[in-house]
Order: C-alpha cells, then sequence, then structure tokens
C-alpha cells in the first residue's frame, strides 16, 4: 500500500465523514447543488443559486482537517503540497460529487458539487434546437462556455451523450475530475481522470491522438500547452469540445489567442478561425415558477464569423451573431427574450441579465402591445396589472 507522508490511514475511524455525509444527504432532499464546508463555520448550501444554512452547527479547524486526511487518504500529501485538489466523492454508492478542497485562512475549506447521476437530454434541459446541430458535426472544436456554476458540464455531457446515441464513434473524455459517467452505445467511450489515470491536460490529449479517437472532451483549457493540442486536434479532423471560464464568444475568441506570445497570435488566430466551429456560452437565470434556466448565446461558424476572427473585427461578432438567427445563431439578450416569450422567466429577470437592458425593455414592450392588439381583435381584454412597463421618473 502506499504510504503518506503526513496521515497514517490505518489510524482513521472515518467518524468525521459520516458526520459530515448528513449534510450531503440534506442537500440533495433540497435539491440544491453544492456544499460549502469552512472550518470555524456552520456548513452551508447553494440551493436554486442561493447559499442557506444546512446547520447551525460549527465545523472546527480540527474537525475539517480530519475530514480532508479521511477523504483524501494518501492524496492528501497533494492537499498539503499543493494547497488544493479535485477529486470525485461518491456518498451511499450513487449519488457523485466533484470536490474542491483547498487551504484558508482558518483552515480547510471545501465545496461538493452534486454530479447528477442521470444524463439529461438536450431537449430535457431546455436548450436550443441548435445544439443538436452541433452534436451532428464531424470535425472543428466546439467550446462550451461560462463562469463557475453555469451548467457547462450538464450541457456537454448532453452533446456527449446524444452523439453516444446516434453515431458509431471513440469518444475520448479527459477530465479533472470525471463528473458525468458515460455508457457505451453506439459509441465505445474511454474517461481519463487527470491525476489518476493521466498526469496533465496536455499529455493526456497528445496521448489521445494517438488512440483512434473520433471525438474528444477535453474538460478545460487551461494552458498554452493544452490549447494548442487541443487546435492540433481539431485541425487534424477530430471533433473536440472543451470549456472556457468566459462570458460569452468574443471573449472566448480573445482569450484564446491572448495565451500566446504576441509573435504567435495572427498564426493561432488564423488557426481558430478556421477550426472553431461553435461556442455555445451559458448563464443561469432564475424560472418563473423557481429554479433556474440557462441563456444561451450561440456562435456558429459561417463565411463571415470566420472572417471576422481571422481579421481581428471582434467588435463586429455581436451584430453577426444576431444577424445569423437563420443559421441557429442567437445572442444573450434573444435568447432572454425567448424565454419571456415562452413565458419561463420574468420581466425583471430579463431586464438583470439583459447586455442591453434598455432595448430588451423596448422589445419587450413590443411582445405585449403586440399581444394587446391581438387580443383585442379578438375582443379579449386583457388585465392590466400583469405587465407594469411603466417609464422610470
Amino acid at each position: 500500500m502506499l504510504e503518506s507522508k503526513y496521515v497514517d490511514v490505518s489510524k482513521l475511524t472515518f467518524e468525521t465523514t459520516k458526520k459530515f455525509r448528513k449534510y450531503l444527504k440534506r442537500l440533495v432532499e433540497l435539491g440544491g447543488s453544492d456544499v460549502h464546508l469552512k472550518a470555524g463555520s456552520i456548513v452551508r448550501g447553494r440551493v436554486h443559486g442561493e447559499i442557506i444554512p444546512l446547520s447551525s452547527e460549527v465545523i472546527t479547524r480540527e474537525e475539517a482537517l480530519t475530514l480532508a486526511k479521511e477523504l483524501l487518504r494518501t492524496r492528501f500529501d497533494e492537499l498539503v503540497e499543493n494547497k488544493d485538489i479535485d477529486f470525485t466523492y461518491i456518498y451511499n454508492e450513487q449519488i457523485r460529487f466533484r470536490v474542491n478542497l483547498f487551504f484558508q485562512l482558518n483552515g480547510v475549506s471545501g465545496v461538493f458539487r452534486v454530479i447528477p447521476t442521470d444524463i439529461k437530454s438536450i431537449d430535457e434541459l431546455g436548450l436550443p434546437i441548435t445544439l443538436h446541430k452541433i452534436t451532428q458535426m464531424p470535425r472543428g472544436l466546439v467550446l462550451v462556455t461560462g463562469i463557475t456554476g453555469s451548467g457547462k458540464s450538464t450541457t456537454l455531457a448532453a452533446l456527449i451523450d446524444e452523439i453516444n446515441v446516434t453515431r458509431k464513434e471513440h469518444i475520448i473524455t479527459i477530465e479533472d475530475p470525471v463528473e458525468f459517467v458515460h455508457q457505451d452505445k453506439k459509441s465505445i467511450i474511454n474517461q481519463r481522470n487527470i491525476g489518476q489515470d493521466a498526469k496533465s491536460f496536455s499529455s493526456a490529449l497528445k496521448a489521445a491522438l494517438r488512440e483512434d479517437p473520433d471525438v474528444i472532451l477535453v474538460g478545460e483549457m487551461r494552458d498554452l500547452e493544452t490549447i494548442e493540442m487541443a487546435l492540433h486536434a481539431a485541425e487534424t479532423g477530430h471533433l473536440v469540445f472543451s470549456t472556457l471560464h468566459t462570458l460569452d464568444a468574443k471573449e472566448t475568441i480573445n482569450r484564446i489567442i491572448s495565451v500566446f506570445p504576441a509573435e504567435e497570435q495572427n498564426r493561432v488566430r488564423m488557426i481558430l478561425a478556421s477550426v472553431l466551429e461553435a461556442v455555445v456560452s451559458q448563464r443561469l437565470v432564475r424560472k418563473k415558477n423557481g429554479g433556474r434556466i440557462a441563456a444561451v448565446e450561440i456562435l456558429l461558424k459561417t463565411k463571415r464569423i470566420e472572417s471576422i476572427i481571422a481579421e481581428g473585427r471582434d467588435l463586429e461578432l455581436t451584430e453577426a451573431i444576431e444577424e445569423g438567427k437563420i443559421y441557429g445563431m442567437q445572442t444573450f439578450d434573444q435568447a432572454l427574450l425567448d424565454l419571456y416569450k415562452r413565458g419561463l422567466i420574468d420581466m425583471d429577470t430579463a431586464l438583470e441579465n439583459a447586455t442591453s437592458p434598455s432595448d430588451m425593455k423596448l422589445a419587450i414592450k413590443g411582445i405585449v402591445a403586440s399581444s394587446a392588439k391581438e387580443a383585442q381583435n379578438m375582443n379579449i381584454s386583457l388585465d392590466d396589472g400583469i405587465i407594469d412597463l411603466k417609464e422610470e421618473s
């Protein structure tokens, strides 16, 4: 058995873990997404986007440290040396959590994020139908972007699952850690866990190119070498999926290019223009009747988009996306307006999340005016109190 410099595994009782599991259970019962552990504080959870207490009991510094030792065992050395660590924890043999433990001023803290066991389809997630088109792409680079907690992993899982169901391919996923576990359907899927099955994203991606892949999922493009390898994989005929912590297509393109030295950026820009097939950027917004739903910006490759990227005319991207609706593209504001039209979000949510709140208000006024006119033609009266669009004084 591997030995640890810092932990004698034989002396661990796992009593702290047993105690902590009740918080994981409570979060699942509430339908939450994350448990927040902090030494010297109560345990909290994120439920429908808000942080709430899961107990009034304080986790001491010693308990937090013991929990880390019990969960990590011989891998506790990595936490001590690197000051943070990612791993997967399985609760009750069925509920999986993606865990990040780290040191902070008062000791050990951590976030336990629920990984749903069921992989929901594109339609079940309420995502735009354009994403079905993305799963049929034969090659190129597809990026799913957004802030932490915006549902990137869930969307990627839906995309990979649809390929698995509809195509006969070899799919390799490289993740840190593996989140959604896929079973072979029409495709064969190999999933590699960084730290356990591979040393790094870049080394695993380099190896993947020798493993006869058709589709490669790179959990995150964290460094220049990984980005370079992902571009190369897409350039050589593979369909590559990955994620970035960027807000929209424009920021995504700039982020990739800016990673490279100035003298390399024109070359990278040309390659990116050639291989980038889609950017799916999403934000979770409040649903009218509780819960959250994704508002999604979609950029798809067209001659115009390719030219804009190649020539560095990034300021024109939003307009090009807006005018590319016929191809399945949409801006965030178009996505929000569509969710409002469908009755999934209210006006306040649409305005709060809009890139241009004033334009959004005008668009909503147009919808209400049109509905009122239709109702008048049908001799139907509308309740004026339902929607208040008074101009602010």
